[in-house]
């Protein structure tokens, strides 16, 4: 599939990654574009959505739509486009949090984080590489952030290394 433009992201936590998976499938009437451990993503042409499913506990999940949402994102198709969501972010006056040639998601990647109001990570992102040498899972983040996102920082942390990001 091609990448378009730019689609929105919707990272779910999931207990249950296959039957997951299957209802996502039947749901958007596509396979997932990548399968890993406790790890799928979708690329949904109608409506433009990259649909990303993290294995995590019953506890961390739990049920109906508390502790469902991971992370939000808009995925968009080169630097130059992060680059400007950077700028876009600063001349708000909004806290951002840049990650750049990371790899997470099991994807080597550029992107820049925000949270909304409420605390929602949002990530603004390219991928450079969807198959890299040295593929890392987001799950790792899950215990490290506390707040769910893949490789966001917590409130009050200006920066993150990559070995506290998706190690």
């Amino acid at each position: 599939m091609t990448t378009p433009t730019s689609r929105v992201q919707l990272a779910l936590n999931v207990a249950d990654l296959e039957a997951s998976v299957a209802f996502y499938a039947a749901m958007f009437g596509v396979e997932p574009h990548k399968r890993r451990p406790g790890y799928a993503n979708f690329e949904v042409a109608e409506p433009p959505l990259k649909l990303v499913l993290i294995e995590t506990s019953e506890a961390t999940r739990g049920s109906g739509t508390e502790g469902a949402l991971n992370h939000l994102g808009v995925e968009v198709g080169s630097t130059d486009d992060v680059a400007a969501a950077r700028e876009r972010f600063a001349a708000a006056g909004l806290a951002a949090f840049d990650e750049n040639d990371t790899t997470c998601c099991y994807a080597l990647q550029d992107k820049v984080w925000v949270h909304d109001p409420a605390g929602a990570p949002w990530e603004v992102y390219t991928v450079k590489d969807d198959d890299p040498s040295e593929p890392r899972p987001a799950t790792a983040s899950l215990e490290i952030l506390g707040d769910g996102g893949c490789c966001t920082p917590d409130a009050g942390h200006a920066a993150r290394t990559e070995e506290a990001c998706c190690s």
